[in-house]
């Protein structure tokens, strides 16, 4: 039933605490994991502000922010990917652009994923007080199950 899970991550701790999860869940038949780290708009657009207020050529440097941040994210998800490899997984790894809650449920249904599993930072608005913001908006709009492991 679970064969292939959506696992992104921001590399914190509550995002390693869903790994060890996730590798548990290898017994329980999950062979497949895809491996998503999402760069945050937001992020680029207050880099573009700053720039633009700087008076530096904006656009040139956003490219190479961006290119900074995706081979950042490319060298910090190798190790788990080698970790999941190790633990049996297969594992397709993707770095994409966008709002991340709305890119993970892109990606969820592009990859045909069989569930979701994310941490949660539990510290958002007051109506994803409980969850956070990003984990909020995926169970709310998921059509697959997700599987949301709480920092404490």
């Amino acid at each position: 039933m679970l064969e292939k899970m959506l696992y992104p991550t921001d590399f914190s701790e509550v995002s390693r605490k869903a790994l060890r999860y996730l590798k548990v869940l290898r017994g329980a038949g999950v062979k497949h994991v895809v491996l998503l780290r999402v760069i945050n708009d937001k992020t680029m657009a207050a880099i573009a502000k700053g720039v633009a207020l700087s008076g530096k050529d904006v656009a040139k440097f956003l490219k190479e922010v961006l290119e900074s941040l995706r081979q950042e994210a490319w060298n910090d998800m190798r190790p788990i990917e080698e970790e999941l490899k190790e633990a049996g997984f297969e594992v397709t790894t993707r770095v994409e652009e966008g709002v991340p809650q709305t890119k993970i449920l892109e990606v969820a249904e592009e990859e045909k994923v069989s569930a979701i599993i994310l941490g949660s930072h539990g510290r958002s608005n007051l109506s994803a007080v409980l969850l956070g913001s990003v984990s909020d908006y995926v169970i709310r709009h998921s059509k697959y199950p997700v599987i949301v492991i709480k920092r404490d």
